[in-house]
């Protein structure tokens, strides 16, 4: 939106009459018959531009006045949506988007601006509607629509009310069986709406809250005002509507058969970012060729900043992965250097609009299983994570401008609920779908997990073939440890990280790398002295998993590649301030030449 107005404002441009409004419509189609008209059109399945058809419904919303102040401030707000999490509880919020604020009977308040109207409608093609649906208005509502479009056929459209046990807990609940090995989740239905007997054309609703931007901004054709004109996808619209309404249920089957998925390969990538070379570089080359191990071709493609040197970039190149330099986006509520202080540069993925999907992964993760399938999905698909919200480490996003201006628009505004872009994302994306933990399976035991649900998480994280679908590293990553074991065994507070199975996992596909790429999961000196002075406070304080007893090999040990190298000295004086964690390279190794995974077989 360029330009606001004022509740007053609006209020007092609703009072234009409606006589003046059909009289002015007349003369503009009288104009518009002596022009060329400009017909709304969509591409069919073939790719051929054609005029929009019967049932390639434009969807004309009218937002409720009532929430225009939350509009102004905050356009993607709707009811439920983004009001702090501190402030309101999801279920409340939930039951005030399905009733209304007052009235269980979806009561919209909204004094109807027909000025704002008639200027949304002239973007249609008058001659290629001939019938209308009217949704949610009363009979005085119903009798002005007749006067401004006498020409179209209107019908009124009936919807049940919900049932008052659907509640934000019902729909998003914190936990399902996904297994199905005590109970068979399942999500309450919401009302229908009743089909017409005719086909429609234009489908009008008033709403008592305000439209999802979230869902509908790639769609908006023209906005007045309160009204809202969309040319919705309907072949996703009816794909949506084939999930389960909220993550009460998984949007794709556990136990199935490998699900096979076309698609359009030059149109979907995996994607990641990346921050820090030292810490994830090693981390995203072995995800690359973990993805090229299970068979995908899709596009790899990595964001990255100015702070990724050429040598590191050639490594990242020669794994298969498309650069992308980017700029950073500050998290603005973050402290001066802190982890999170640049996390908000993920919202950049949302640029990648040369892709209509991305599958976004985190750069600690394998991928032990051709995952294509998930380009099927729509965004957001995710995880749960805590409570009603997702887990952002692997999802399906659709690149739109429209929805990274929405992501900007408000990071002054919304506060992360764990500081990161997960906690944003979870406030803008509040619908999303469910798909299997084993897409995205922890490498983490819960404190209290009983010994038995261990041993489970260990089969599955050494399972041959696989049965999960991708395995995220948590803890202190696998590449700055001992390859002998898992340095997270070091740490009391670390130990509910801590897997041996998984870690051999992860250097398994370390040691299929071409010898070249390895080169780039060589360990610094600090890094080095840190984890002999964890094992030496392990051994102090006799840990009764042992791991501090076993003699380390790992060869990179005795390999330096910085100008300090003597880690056995840096131990005498550890804690001091007399060394920085950025200590250059000895000498700025040259770029390496590249040769892709994707040519390797």
């Amino acid at each position: 939106m360029s330009s606001f107005t004022t509740p007053n404002e609006t209020r007092q441009r609703s009072y234009v009459s409606i006589e003046d409004i059909y009289k002015r419509k007349l003369h503009r189609s009288k104009a518009k018959d002596t022009e060329k008209q400009s017909n709304i059109s969509i591409l069919d399945n073939k790719g051929v531009r054609t005029k929009l058809p019967l049932l390639k419904l434009a969807l004309l919303i009218i937002v409720s006045v009532t929430f225009i102040t939350i509009f102004l401030h905050s356009p993607a707000f709707c009811g439920h949506h983004h009001l702090s999490s501190h402030s309101i509880s999801r279920p409340i919020l939930m039951k005030r988007w399905i009733w209304g604020s007052t009235d269980p009977r979806y009561t919209s308040h909204l004094q109807i601006n027909w000025d704002d109207i008639s200027k949304v409608l002239d973007k249609l093609n008058e001659k290629e509607y001939h019938s209308i649906g009217l949704l949610n208005f009363n009979k005085d509502e119903i009798k002005s629509w007749n006067q401004i479009i006498p020409e179209l056929e209107h019908t009124v459209l009936n919807l049940d009310y919900a049932e008052e046990n659907v509640t934000w807990e019902a729909l998003y609940p914190e936990w399902i069986d996904e297994e199905e090995e005590k109970d068979v989740p399942f999500c309450p239905s919401l009302p229908k709406l009743e089909p017409p007997r005719k086909r429609l054309d234009l489908i009008v609703v008033k709403l008592p809250c305000q439209v999802d931007q979230q869902n509908c901004c790639k769609e908006l054709v023209k906005h007045e005002g309160n009204a809202w004109l969309y040319k919705p996808n309907l072949n996703k619209l009816r794909e949506k509507l084939q999930l389960p309404v909220g993550s009460c249920e998984l949007a794709l089957p556990l136990k199935d058969k490998e699900m096979s998925y076309r698609g359009n390969p030059r149109r979907e990538a995996y994607a990641t970012i990346l921050h820090s070379a030292h810490v994830y570089v090693c981390g995203a080359i072995a995800a690359a060729q973990s993805i090229r191990m299970v068979g995908s071709t899709r596009d790899l493609v990595i964001l990255v900043d100015e702070s990724i040197s050429d040598y590191h970039r050639s490594g990242l190149e020669a794994a298969g992965w498309k650069i992308r330099t980017i700029q950073r986006i500050r998290n603005p509520k973050a402290e001066k250097d802190a982890y999170n202080e640049w996390n908000y540069s993920k919202f950049r993925l949302w640029q990648l609009t040369d892709y209509d999907k991305i599958i976004f992964i985190d750069a600690d993760l394998l991928i032990l299983r051709n995952m294509d399938f998930l380009f099927s999905m729509p965004e957001i698909s995710a995880t749960g994570n805590d409570a009603t919200l997702f887990n952002s480490g692997v999802m399906v996003i659709e690149p739109s401008n429209c929805t990274f201006q929405l992501l900007m628009d408000h990071i002054n505004e919304i506060e992360s609920y764990n500081g990161g872009d997960q906690g944003y994302l979870n406030e803008i994306f509040t619908w999303w779908h469910r798909i299997p933990r084993h897409m995205n399976f922890l490498k983490h035991f819960w404190v209290g997990d009983e010994e038995e649900k261990k041993q489970m998480k260990t089969r599955l994280f050494g399972a041959e073939p696989s049965i999960l679908y991708v395995l995220h590293y948590l803890g202190i990553k696998p590449w700055l440890c001992h390859k002998d074991y898992d340095c997270n065994w070091n740490t009391d507070f670390l130990q509910e990280f801590a897997s041996d199975v998984a870690h051999a996992r992860w250097w398994k596909v370390h040691d299929a790398m071409p010898e070249n790429l390895q080169q780039f999961c060589l360990l610094r000196t600090k890094q080095k002295a840190q984890i002999e002075w964890d094992r030496r406070q392990a051994e102090k304080g006799n840990y009764s998993d042992g791991h501090w007893k076993i003699a380390v090999k790992d060869k990179r040990m005795k390999k330096c590649i910085d100008k300090l190298c003597n880690w056995k000295g840096m131990l005498k004086h550890w804690g001091e301030t007399n060394w920085t964690d950025d200590e250059p390279i000895a000498r700025a190794p040259p770029a390496i030449k590249v040769t892709p995974l994707s040519s390797l077989h």
